[in-house]
């Protein structure tokens, strides 16, 4: 992840590399970034294996150290070929009030407090019909198709794309009060 300076516009300061030093050792790969909309200093990136990480820019100018790791372990005896392929999070998005992170894999859309990194408080199937066709959404790259996601600025309601002109939307209650 670059930091740029707007008003500085021929460099760019690397705050996360995980890019190893031997590119055959590769196994993980950053897939979207947000800032936190009201501390400047915390940012939150997701990645190919379908973690976020929450990282404090003051620490260090390389923040290569996360203070939190939200991810979401399967369940024994679940994972398949294309488990890592649907785990990976094509895009995050901090609640206006930053108290939540949305995030959008292939299947899902999770809901995650950033208080609790246990596991998301809430998950919403968004292609479980497609769970039987994955080794032919693979065949034809399909399964490495990007969705983004947003939330409404009151937080009650998250959104997403899909397939078929499908725009799948979602009232969330106050659950978490």
């Amino acid at each position: 992840i670059n930091l740029w300076n707007l008003e500085i516009s021929n460099q760019s300061f690397n705050i996360v590399d995980v890019k190893p030093t031997n590119m055959e050792d590769l196994t993980e790969v950053i897939t979207s970034a947000e800032f936190h909309p009201s501390h400047c200093n915390t940012l939150a990136y997701s990645s190919s294996k379908g973690s976020i990480r929450l990282v404090d820019l003051r620490q260090s100018a390389l923040c290569d150290t996360h203070s939190k790791l939200f991810e979401q372990h399967e369940a024994p005896g679940s994972r398949s070929f294309f488990t890592e392929i649907i785990a990976s999070i094509s895009d995050i998005k901090f609640s206006m009030d930053g108290r939540h992170i949305l995030s959008r894999d292939y299947m899902t859309l999770k809901l995650w407090d950033v208080n609790m990194d246990s596991g998301p408080v809430a998950t919403f199937q968004v292609h479980e019909y497609l769970r039987p066709k994955l080794c032919d959404l693979y065949e034809n790259d399909s399964i490495f198709d990007k969705f983004e996601c947003c939330q409404s600025g009151d937080g009650l309601r998250v959104a997403t794309g899909s397939y078929r002109q499908y725009f799948p939307s979602v009232q969330l209650w106050c659950w978490w009060q």
